[in-house]
């Protein structure tokens, strides 16, 4: 666009643009292929404008995914079958974590990266791994719910051992044996905010679902006490829940330099405010305001609250953001005022996965993972169908 024009919507990209040509800095020419039109009237509004097309196409297979998730499941079958496949896809993963470390693996048995001890699947980095793990036990857990509400109420010994030999015929014990694998899995990724993540978002949930569900059964409190009875203090001490919680006693801001990547990100947020500098640009202008005492280099800020905020813009931040937002009110809604049991388990799952990711990414960058953003927007697709009156 004209510079007249940039200058009004974002003078501190016509800085950077005028001082890449002026040669003042090894720094600053290193932006001078960032502007493709090579005239110096003109200049793009992203200080990346390669990063910034690359985002465009993911923000596009984003927005395709969460259309179609609401064009396809649109009945309760496909959804419980959505569910499912995600449950499917979460012990595969935890599966495959866990047996490279208890087979004390050097290198991981697909993509031969290094192993360190630390459980990582099929993703590089573990907090990635540990929060699609996340969305996947909380699917997981929303599936379980929903069956649990289905069963009927037991007075009597008989219509107890009935509802005993219901759970094992149809399947529910596989479903809970597959948390439980994957509870192990998350634990052996060592991710402190991922295990936290979780944890916090079930006991929220499932207290605010005390207080919602009318008609709840012995069942549903009895998952969510064994959730934290079983799987927390018993399977997660034997694979290592005493490592996350040394690290997390061991964490302080003296050690972690991410309190001083937030430090250092906020005068760029002045900067770019407004516009933002572009999709994809972090990592290319953070160095320009990084402290000396920053050694690493941060190629994302490690709060996604706070990247889209730089390179979105505020105003876009909080549009994009409502989305997540309104579909956990359509999940409240959901658990409040729905009788379908299906889809009051389904409110439940996606509710417990939009606040685990609203906490993980105020300290890391899941969303920036193509493959957590892709499930997460099933997951908030999900969210509005579960208060979808159209299906029963």
């Amino acid at each position: 666009m004209p510079l007249w024009l940039l200058q009004h919507l974002s003078p501190e990209a016509v800085s950077l643009y005028n001082a890449s040509y002026s040669g003042a800095s090894a720094f600053d020419k290193a932006f001078e292929h960032m502007f493709t039109l090579g005239n110096a009237h003109y200049a793009t509004l992203s200080i990346d404008s390669a990063q910034s097309t690359i985002s465009l196409y993911k923000t596009i297979s984003y927005l395709s995914l969460f259309v179609c998730t609401l064009l396809l499941c649109n009945s309760a079958q496909r959804i419980r079958t959505t569910l499912l496949a995600v449950v499917v896809i979460g012990v595969f993963q935890a599966t495959y974590g866990a047996l490279e470390i208890l087979f004390r693996l050097d290198n991981s048995l697909v993509f031969g990266l290094p192993i360190r001890g630390i459980a990582t699947g099929t993703f590089v980095y573990k907090n990635h791994y540990a929060n699609y793990l996340m969305l996947c036990l909380s699917m997981g857990v929303g599936f379980l719910v929903s069956t649990l509400l289905a069963q009927k109420s037991a007075s009597r010994t008989t219509q107890k051992l009935r509802n005993f030999l219901e759970t094992l015929l149809h399947g529910k014990a596989l479903v809970r044996i597959a948390l439980a694998i994957m509870v192990i899995a998350l634990v052996m990724s060592r991710s402190r905010m991922g295990n936290t993540a979780f944890f916090v978002s079930m006991s929220v949930v499932g207290l605010l679902s005390l207080f919602l569900i009318k008609k709840r059964t012995r069942g549903l409190s009895i998952l969510i006490i064994s959730m934290f009875v079983i799987d927390m203090f018993i399977l997660s001490a034997w694979f290592g829940l005493d490592k996350v919680k040394t690290r997390l006693e061991q964490t302080s801001l003296s050690q972690e330099t991410r309190d001083e990547v937030i430090r250092d990100s906020t005068p760029l947020l002045q900067d770019f405010a407004v516009t933002g500098s572009g999709m994809g640009s972090f990592y290319g202008i953070f160095p320009k305001y990084q402290g000396e005492e920053i050694k690493a280099f941060y190629d994302h800020a490690h709060n996604d609250y706070l990247q889209f905020a730089v390179e979105a813009g505020i105003p876009a931040t909080i549009l994009l953001f409502m989305v997540p937002l309104l579909s956990a009110v359509s999940c409240i809604k959901a658990i409040r005022q729905r009788r379908n049991t299906l889809m009051k388990g389904t409110a439940f799952g996606c509710l417990m996965a939009i606040i685990g990711m609203a906490i993980h990414i105020s300290v890391d960058f899941p969303l920036q993972a193509p493959a957590n953003t892709a499930l997460f927007m099933v997951i908030l697709a999900l969210g509005f169908q579960a208060n979808n009156r159209a299906m029963r």
